[in-house]
């Protein structure tokens, strides 16, 4: 487990210096949905850090973001997130990061995600701990929504589900000491992990941005759900996070929001088009 988690780390830490020198540049944007993002530096991080896993891990098969499965053998597979934070990468906001995870039969068993900006490297293996350089982590201890500080974002496809994520802010907006929406799930996975934020929810996330943080939250004693509290599904959907007091009260909130009926999109709206 240890060798893996070395090659995630390498292969996130290659792929955030990359970012780190690209950021100052101009970006060549554009645009893979009617809001996103995919840029340069998307590409030349994912091409950096496929480059590691080739070299450090030979013939293993890889999911990344913008280049999508590379075929190998056995159950081994990387999954990557070569900028996660594309839109605030482009506007110039400090909060993204690279993230690499290694899953074994479906199930995350390694994750690095590294903060370029803030050079903090969030490390995780499986019965090994979650780590922030030399610290290990613990998620935060608190057992009710009025102590805790939440995070969420809101999704790019499934506009129809908008609504229901609306609704869940502005409870969860009310209920809570705070809310929030970084804009990268991997940092606010890392983060909840190092206790920084109590709680997070989202809908419409993929592996790629979930892998990593589900082995950070986990070893630092969290829990990691779906909405109605079923275990995590990798290949994409919904997640819910929080310390082990916390978790549940999230769920009784997002099974009370989840069962809102969408509108209909109206003909002026440009994703019903």
């Amino acid at each position: 487990m240890s060798k893996l988690l070395e090659i995630c780390e390498c292969a996130a830490q290659a792929g955030a210096q990359v970012l780190r020198d690209l950021y100052q540049r101009p970006r060549d944007i554009h645009f893979k949905g009617r809001i996103d993002l995919v840029t340069d530096a998307d590409k030349a991080a994912e091409e950096t850090v496929l480059r590691v896993l080739h070299e450090c891990a030979p013939g293993v098969a890889v999911l990344a973001e913008e280049s999508g499965a590379h075929a190998g053998a056995g159950t081994l597979r990387f999954i990557v997130d070569p900028l996660d934070g594309t839109t605030n990468y482009a506007h110039g906001l400090p909060l993204f990061a690279c993230t690499v995870a290694a899953e074994e039969d479906g199930k995350a068993i390694a994750g690095c995600t590294v903060d370029p900006m803030r050079g903090e490297v969030f490390k995780a293996a499986r019965g090994e701990g979650a780590w922030l350089g030399e610290r290990r982590l613990q998620v935060s201890q608190a057992t009710a929504l009025d102590q805790a500080l939440l995070c969420t974002g809101f999704p790019y496809g499934d506009r129809e589900k908008l609504p229901q994520m609306l609704a869940a802010f502005a409870h969860f907006t009310e209920l809570a000491r705070g809310t929030r929406r970084l804009g990268s799930a991997a940092l606010d996975l890392a983060y909840l992990a190092a206790g920084r934020l109590d709680g997070f929810w989202e809908i419409g996330l993929k592996a790629w941005d979930v892998a990593a943080g589900q082995v950070l939250v986990e070893e630092a004693g969290g829990r990691v759900t779906r909405f109605d509290g079923g275990p995590l599904q990798l290949s994409g959907g919904e997640i819910a996070a929080a310390g082990p007091h916390l978790h549940a009260a999230i769920l009784e909130v997002l099974r009370a929001t989840s069962a809102l009926e969408p509108e209909p999109a109206s003909a002026s709206d440009p994703s019903a088009r």
